[in-house]
């Protein structure tokens, strides 16, 4: 998915996302680990909302995206914010830094939009690369519980100032991936609309498709939450929050 058009409108359609309590959710698990600042790489990071979050904390922010339509809505949020990030194109699967971070945060399902548990291993591999010893990556993923049972072959509905958008899944036979068409109508100045079509999918992967993943590039599975929360996800938690930790070499 390209994003191309979805950018411009992606923070509107996102408005019920608390960036700052989710934000300040990873940071307090972070701090568990006693990371509090330092460089942070903001994986898959979209528009740049929570990057801005981590930057106002004290973190020196690296974010990357695969769309450049994101980035550019990234950049200028920072600047009207007045936060110095280093935002760079790249898929999250070909992550190529100048050096080592201490945190990666990767939010919002984005591990969810891989092709398979194949490319998560790659990705994870490619990732230990620059992430400093005894690193900590935080990402969430939609649960299977999520796609089979809130997305499933559902349509929704979201009705804002500037857009209407009409979001409609379907579950296809594995019963772990969900197709998303979204059909946007865009108020122009005129004061008709324009309509664009975005079309995707999301896999969730079994918790023992993550860990093998993680564990097989050399991370270690250290805490699995609910989101929002201190506790182990349920069989109806709906999005999963990950811990892992870069094993120490020698």
């Amino acid at each position: 998915m390209s994003y191309s058009s979805f950018a411009s409108v992606y923070d509107e359609l996102t408005q019920n996302v608390d960036y700052k309590k989710r934000a300040e959710y990873i940071a307090s698990i972070l701090a568990d680990f006693n990371i509090k600042d330092g460089l942070l790489l903001d994986l898959a990071c979209g528009t740049g909302s929570l990057s801005v979050e981590f930057s106002k904390m004290g973190f020196e922010v690296i974010g990357t995206d695969a769309s450049p339509d994101m980035l550019m809505e990234a950049r200028e949020k920072a600047t009207e914010t007045g936060e110095n990030i280093l935002f760079l194109c790249q898929k999250m699967q070909e992550t190529d830094l100048y050096g080592t971070v201490r945190a990666i945060v990767c939010s919002l399902d984005s591990i969810n939009h891989l092709e398979n548990a194949q490319e998560m291993r790659k990705t994870f591999q490619i990732l230990k690369n620059f992430i400093d010893d005894g690193g900590i990556m935080i990402f969430d993923v939609n649960t299977i519980y999520k796609h089979q049972e809130i997305l499933g072959n559902n349509t929704f509905i979201y009705d804002e100032k500037n857009v209407y958008c009409v979001w409609q899944n379907s579950l296809y036979p594995d019963g772990v991936t969900v197709g998303i068409n979204l059909d946007f109508f865009v108020k122009n100045e005129e004061g008709s609309y324009d309509r664009f079509t975005e079309n995707f999918k999301e896999i969730a992967f079994s918790d023992e498709e993550i860990t093998d993943a993680a564990e097989s590039a050399g991370f270690k599975v250290v805490k699995r939450y609910a989101e929002f929360s201190c506790g182990q996800p349920k069989e109806d938690t709906q999005r999963a929050y990950y811990v892992i930790r870069r094993e120490y070499n020698g």
